[in-house]
């Protein structure tokens, strides 16, 4: 199989739907359709056509949102979208806020963690001692998750803006409004704070990656992507434990900078 399309990306895609009240039978779209939406938020060159591409898919997602919306109007459900719809009519959200919220909800409530599961079940694979321990000690999962975000993040860049001068950082002054672009990938191997940084170890004490942000802007689906990434990791292990990937030394990365994710993962066993 191909654990990123068959595996890593199902599971997210299903349990953001059942979140966001995305009834059964209009799922088979986002399963189709969904991992192309990321591509606008990478900093990678996209051509005049690919451009169009995406803002057509985004278009579609906000006209099916529309729909989802005036349904829950009529059949308030138990989900997010629902509650959310509540939050428009007492005055919280605008109809552009709801749309703009759900989009990004769904965007990000399921293409990190596919990353997640797939980047890390690929750094086990290319550190057997590391994915042995695991086989041994499930009860190492928890804190290999933390240390698979810091490993190898699905999220490589954030962008913040100073609210204030600020005098120095690192021997550089920041004016106000000025635009820093925070290496968070770079920032999980730092070796005045990670001893051997470039080592997977599963074991690792303290680890406490930057993967999720921080402060104000600290990721709000961060426990349910810890969460999924551990069920889904755990439960490979254990119904499958002779799985192989098919090529460990060439992964086939997707071409883009902020995200950082694969395109397939073959595998067998």
């Amino acid at each position: 199989m191909d654990l990123i399309a068959d595996f890593a990306f199902r599971l997210p895609v299903i349990v953001i739907c059942d979140m966001l009240g995305i009834p059964d039978e209009h799922r088979q779209v986002f399963f189709t359709y969904s991992r192309a939406f990321a591509r606008l938020l990478s900093l990678t060159l996209l051509s005049r056509a690919e451009i169009d591409e995406q803002n057509s898919y985004n278009l579609a997602m906000a006209e099916y949102f529309h729909g989802l919306f005036e349904r829950r109007r009529r059949e308030p459900g138990n989900d997010l979208t629902t509650h959310l719809v509540q939050a428009e009519h007492g005055g919280a959200l605008t109809n552009e806020e709801l749309t703009a919220n759900v989009i990004l909800l769904f965007g990000a409530g399921h293409e990190t963690t596919v990353n997640l599961i797939g980047n890390g079940l690929l750094a086990l694979h290319r550190n057997p001692d590391q994915l042995d321990l695991l086989k041994y000690d499930l009860s190492l999962l928890p804190n290999a998750i933390e240390e698979l975000l810091r490993y190898d993040p699905p999220v490589q860049v954030a962008g913040r803006t100073a609210m204030e001068y600020v005098e120095k950082i690192g021997g550089i002054s920041l004016e106000k409004n000025k635009t820093v672009v925070c290496l968070l990938g770079a920032a999980n191997r730092d070796p005045e704070i990670f001893s051997d940084p470039d080592r997977l170890d599963v074991t690792r004490r303290d680890v406490q990656p930057l993967s999720f942000g921080g402060g104000i802007h600290y990721c709000l689906g961060a426990q349910l992507a810890r969460i999924e990434a551990e069920i889904a990791i755990g439960t490979l292990l254990r119904r499958l434990p002779n799985l192989q990937l098919d090529d460990i030394e060439h992964p086939d990365w997707r071409q883009t900078f902020v995200l950082r994710g694969l395109n397939k993962l073959p595998a067998s066993w």
